[in-house]
């Protein structure tokens, strides 16, 4: 059984994922898997159920689309057919309907205004990410954004968090993760970073409340709230 924790923690860098956590990007995804899907004559997948398939990447959501199944592989040649079209429609309208979820804004401010490092971590290709980010204000928040092809290993691998904290000159036990699911929380505790989850992410239709956190936040003004600058 872990120690309680005593709030507020004592931080001194925070990363934050994207998506689910500071932009719904579910819209989007979802627009350029259905576009793609009638491109190449297969049915239409509802939001909800894409909604289920997000967080381990481009090339993951596109298989999990054409299977419907979390880790099934489909056939290489289709896979290879349907990932340019995939990506041409999602690079077309990466920020149609992407918005900060309520509070991100607010959170980001409060952040920036006590002195932590900031950095955004996803395991979204680079040529989405930063014109997402771009694209709906968020960019200049960040003194560090490492997008799914920025390093070897991406989340739940510890890598990028590591890579983050060398990166701050900071020790893991001083940085805090604010995720939405899985990958994050255990990317975080096998980096020994804290981590904060919020419940209406995408962390494939599973409640976040059942994951190993330190604490589940409403947002990421919330989390703001629970730490002080060390």
């Amino acid at each position: 059984m872990n120690k309680p924790l005593q709030f507020p923690l004592a931080v001194r860098a925070v990363m934050i994922d994207l998506d689910g956590t500071l932009l719904n990007t579910a819209p989007d995804l979802a627009e350029a898997a259905n576009r793609m899907l009638a491109e190449m004559h297969r049915p239409l997948v509802p939001i909800d159920v894409v909604m289920t398939y997000i967080g381990n990447g481009v090339d993951r959501l596109i298989k999990r689309v054409l299977t419907g199944e979390m880790y099934a592989e489909p056939d290489e040649a289709l896979f290879a057919q349907a990932k340019p079209i995939y990506e041409r429609h999602y690079l077309a309208g990466v920020s149609l309907h992407s918005r900060p979820f309520p509070g991100v804004v607010e959170g980001l401010e409060a952040l920036k205004k006590a002195g932590y490092h900031l950095a955004c971590i996803t395991n979204k290709a680079e040529k989405f990410t930063l014109p997402l980010l771009r694209d709906t204000g968020l960019h200049d928040y960040f003194e560090l954004i490492l997008s799914g092809d920025s390093l070897p290993r991406t989340k739940p691998d510890p890598l990028p968090l590591l890579h983050a904290c060398e990166k701050f000159g900071v020790t893991p036990g001083e940085m805090l993760l604010i995720g939405d699911s899985q990958n994050d929380a255990q990317a975080a505790r096998a980096a020994g970073c804290h981590i904060f989850c919020v419940p209406y992410g995408y962390n494939h239709g599973e409640p976040v409340d059942k994951l190993d956190l330190d604490r589940v936040v409403q947002s990421v003004f919330e989390a703001s709230q629970l730490i002080v600058k060390a």
